[in-house]
């Protein structure tokens, strides 16, 4: 039997990737201490690996395909094939960014104070390649965690850390000088796995089943009844990916009418359809959109 060997992402994305994964039809379980969860797929073979280190695994072809950050393939130089980018993280459905922030009492404001200061960071590489290319020399020192505190303490003038609201760089009393880059998660493939046709399709039939779920994150069925005498302001009141669904309800000059909008319309939507004639009106969550 033909197996694809996927690698999940250890820590602040694996909550978020497995509901992900659940959302999208594979129920992946895990085990104190296992780093092989199981998954209710038999073509698939899962394994744990923490973000930073899943495009090296990915390129070596240890593993077929995985879900890491944009930022660490990007760190490690990769060279891997780009399936989807997969836009969510631990806290939100937004990218996540990588900033330089200063001690809040530092006169630094901008980047080129940097010259010949100390900066910490995880983020080594794509660093050095940042300053580099302004044609500032700085020193680069590896952080191992707690990078805000490489700060606070003295031990840098700067960091460079991944944030998504700022509030536990804010929290360490520092300050915000420079956005370096924005990231988000992605599915990657080895490329030679993307050169066999199975696992190629296996692959990409992932892929969009995993983007059909974050886009149903985002939006919501609506369906209502309407009467023939309504029916055209009703409809041309209507958002909708294509045109609404429209049914006559049986021996009744009423019509049934069904779409999909954004989650955010429909708070200011609702009452307008129901001071405009749309009765039973009833919102729905969707698992995928394809």
């Amino acid at each position: 039997m033909n197996v694809l060997k996927l690698g999940i992402p250890k820590g602040s994305l694996e909550d978020a990737t497995i509901a992900l994964f659940e959302k999208s039809g594979w129920q992946i379980k895990l085990a104190s201490r296992n780093y092989f969860p199981e998954v209710d797929d038999q073509e698939l073979s899962c394994s744990i690996c923490r973000p930073q280190e899943m495009s090296r695994y990915v390129e070596s072809g240890m593993l077929d395909a995985g879900i890491t950050g944009k930022d660490w393939t990007q760190e490690n130089e990769s060279d891997i094939e780009v399936v989807a980018d997969l836009v969510y993280s631990k806290v939100s459905k937004k990218p996540t960014r990588w900033v330089i922030a200063v001690p809040g009492d530092s006169n630094i404001t901008r980047v080129e104070q940097l010259d010949g200061k100390r900066i910490a960071t995880e983020l080594v590489n794509v660093t050095r390649k940042f300053f580099e290319q302004r044609g500032l020399n700085v020193n680069i020192t590896f952080s191992w965690g707690a990078t805000e505190a490489k700060a606070v303490s003295g031990l840098a003038d700067a960091i460079v850390e991944v944030t998504e609201t700022e509030s536990t760089i804010r929290a360490h009393g520092l300050r915000v000088i420079h956005e370096m880059m924005q990231s988000n998660t992605q599915l990657i493939a080895n490329k030679a796995a993307m050169a066999d046709p199975w696992k190629r399709e296996k692959i990409e039939n992932i892929a969009m089943l995993l983007q059909g779920a974050l886009r149903a994150d985002r939006i919501v069925g609506l369906k209502m009844n309407v009467s023939q005498e309504c029916l055209d302001t009703v409809i041309n009141m209507l958002p909708s990916l294509h045109a609404p669904t429209v049914a006559q309800l049986y021996k009744q000059e009423w019509f049934s009418v069904e779409t999909v909008i954004s989650q955010h319309q429909v708070r200011d939507l609702v009452p307008k359809l129901k001071k405009n004639g749309a009765e039973g009106i009833i919102e729905y969550s969707l698992n995928k959109v394809i």
